[in-house]
């Protein structure tokens, strides 16, 4: 895979699945490079066997497909021209779409009424004055008194919270329809569902004071106009992806329960939660806290029998039913692949699957036997080779080598996920390909502080970061050397967010072992971070301890004396979450220093630039990164 060849990877959204079963639509998103931009398209795919995949739509960025419930309307949202996204509408028997909303900041997913009427959705709703035609510059200044109050690849959001309307797709087929604010008040609300009965609105929020300095939420409930607002849980969870059961008695939804300080998230399991609909109940836990935890971009579908969960397992995620009595899951789909997002209807399971082949295809369930009708990926990667070994404290540590072809020795890449509460897994990345494909061997894993290997696993860094993670990355660089074909001389190190600490880090404290580094969109300096990032306040407490003392110690630019090696540093000037003053420090202490040391800085992007930023500045960074390792880590 060449830096260019991103052009071919794609994204899958979440499916819809038409109310007999016989169809499925996924929004199909790809970067095109002359374009500068990603195009997105939704394509029809027969979940029966009766035809090959289709595309549907022509707009520039279709999105977030929903099928009505009598199956004669699919809802999307479309971004027209650069313009913010808007709620459409299409005939399934065939028409053009039309235009429902007008939302001056663009409106979320849409949400079909039972009756197929009406369609609630969230859009954030400026303050007067602001967001608008007024230059930011000369807007007038913000008053803020919460610790949150923006957010990476956001910005500010306290001026723009985020509430449910619904609209009646149909009052209008020639201009946008008026929608109805179901909710309001200085709070953001997301993910609405409906009830079977149409006369609820479910939704998650956090209207609770003391909202700004606290990580809880509630599941609420109100009818379609915002009369009877009712909050179901007890404010002592931090919730999400409410949703109402067949039955309507129930909502289920996902949480995690804080930490023994009643605050941290870290390394906390998200699972499902099961709450009477009437707030008359204690919410309660239906998958166990071990081993349990919803897999990244995953999202719940409840069924008449049970709930689908797409739950992490050791660099994997399995596709769970769990049962609403909070019994023994059943898995449905497993083995060495990801499975994201679900959706059902007419006994029909869909579901985005990637495996180490595919950044994803659609996976369908009936009858009890498993298809894949769909073939979108255009690569032929290189394959992933799993490897296992133990720490020298006899933890056991996971990962795998992707390796060029020839017979080597190949130059080696030990390449470090962020989080540190993520994982590497089964499935077409990116990054390991390109760098592969250039000559190095890629070496990746799962070292504690990673998720999908239980709480403890992720838990065990917590206070002391880098020294528990430089361990076992160490010792899987060395399991992957001792494999063969790896040149133990010629290694580099790189990776982002945590991966650029820990990148950093190693660097300084295991500078032996590697000839040069990359550290991308790092945390260098906690205590500047815990007063700049975005999440800072609460993080840096949760995962560095609580002894700001203790910060200076555990922050790798306190060590960048010990650096000697060449360092290049990546970094976005929109970063909010990982400041770039972050980068600026580190290249300031080891350019003092004399240090072979260069800062590729990239405009008008945040934290997710080398995955969703400007396609031309992701080739960019591709291209800078082989540049760095061609003259420091060659292949000849």
């Amino acid at each position: 895979m060449k830096p260019r060849d991103i052009s071919l990877l794609h994204t899958l959204g979440t499916p819809s699945v038409s109310p007999e079963g016989t169809q499925a639509v996924v929004a199909v998103t790809r970067p095109d490079l002359d374009a500068d931009e990603y195009r997105g398209e939704l394509w029809l795919v027969p979940t029966d066997g009766s035809g090959e995949p289709r595309q549907l739509t022509g707009g520039r960025r279709d999105a977030e497909p929903a099928y009505s419930p009598d199956g004669r309307w699919l809802a999307f949202t479309r971004a027209e021209n650069g313009g913010k996204p808007q709620l459409h509408v299409m005939p399934t028997a065939g028409g053009e779409p039309w235009r429902v909303t007008d939302q001056p900041l663009g409106a979320g997913k849409p949400t079909w009424s039972p009756d197929s009427r009406q369609l609630a959705f969230v859009a954030r709703v400026p303050e007067e004055g602001r967001y608008g035609d007024t230059k930011p510059e000369k807007e007038r200044p913000r008053r803020i008194t919460g610790l949150k109050y923006r957010l990476d690849n956001l910005g500010f959001y306290t001026d723009r919270r985020s509430h449910v309307f619904v609209v009646d797709p149909f009052a209008s087929r020639t201009s946008p329809s008026p929608a109805v604010q179901v909710t309001e008040g200085d709070h953001d609300h997301d993910e609405p569902a409906w009830s079977p009965d149409g006369a609820r609105l479910t939704f998650a929020a956090a209207r609770h004071d003391g909202r700004g300095f606290d990580h809880y939420s509630d599941v609420w409930t109100c009818a379609p106009d915002g009369t009877g607002l009712r909050r179901v849980t007890d404010t002592t969870l931090s919730v999400g992806l409410p949703r109402f059961t067949p039955d309507g008695e129930t909502i289920c939804f996902v949480a995690a329960e804080p930490g023994p300080e009643g605050r941290t998230l870290i390394a906390r399991h998200h699972g499902v939660f099961s709450v009477p609909a009437d707030g008359s109940a204690a919410p309660r836990r239906l998958t166990a806290a071990e081993p349990y935890h919803l897999a990244g971009k995953g999202t719940i579908v409840p069924t008449a029998d049970g709930v689908l969960f797409p739950s992490e397992n050791r660099g994997a995620s399995d596709l769970l039913l769990v049962p609403y009595d909070g019994g023994e899951p059943t898995v449905l789909i497993a083995g060495r692949r990801e499975v994201f997002a679900p959706a059902h209807a007419g006994g029909t399971i869909v579901a985005t699957v990637a495996d180490q082949n595919s950044a994803g295809e659609l996976v369908v369930l009936r009858d009890g036997k498993e298809s894949t009708p769909t073939a979108f990926s255009a690569l032929t990667p290189l394959p992933l080779e799993e490897i296992t070994t133990t720490a020298p404290d006899g933890h056991p540590v996971h990962g795998w080598v992707v390796r060029p072809t020839g017979e080597g020795p190949h130059p080696t890449l030990l390449m470090i996920h962020g989080g540190p509460f993520t994982q590497y897994g089964w499935h077409l990345f990116d990054e390991a390909q390109v760098y592969a494909a250039a000559g190095y061997a890629v070496v990746m894993g799962n070292p504690r502080g990673s998720s999908g290997y239980g709480q403890a696993h992720g838990a065990a860094v917590i206070g002391d970061v880098g020294n528990v993670s430089a361990v076992d990355l160490l010792a899987l660089l060395d399991a992957a050397l001792a494999t063969g074909g790896l040149d133990a001389d010629r290694v580099g190190v790189l990776g982002g967010s945590h991966g650029g600490y820990m990148t950093t880090w190693l660097a300084a404290h295991h500078g032996d072992r590697f000839k040069a580094a990359i550290s991308e969109r790092a945390v260098n300096a906690i205590d500047s971070f815990h007063g700049s990032s975005d999440i800072g306040w609460s993080f840096a407490h949760d995962l560095y301890g609580p002894d700001p003392e203790r910060w200076r110690d555990l922050s790798p630019l306190s060590h960048a004396h010990r650096i000697g090696m060449p360092f290049l540093i990546i970094h976005s000037e929109n970063d909010w979450r990982c400041p770039v003053e972050q980068a600026q420090r580190l290249f300031v202490a080891l350019k003092l220093r004399g240090v072979e040391t260069e800062l590729l800085l990239f405009p008008g992007e945040g934290h997710e630039m080398s995955r969703s930023g400007l396609p031309s500045h992701r080739v960019a960074r591709f291209e800078a990164i082989l540049d760095w390792w061609n003259r420091h880590l060659p292949t000849t």
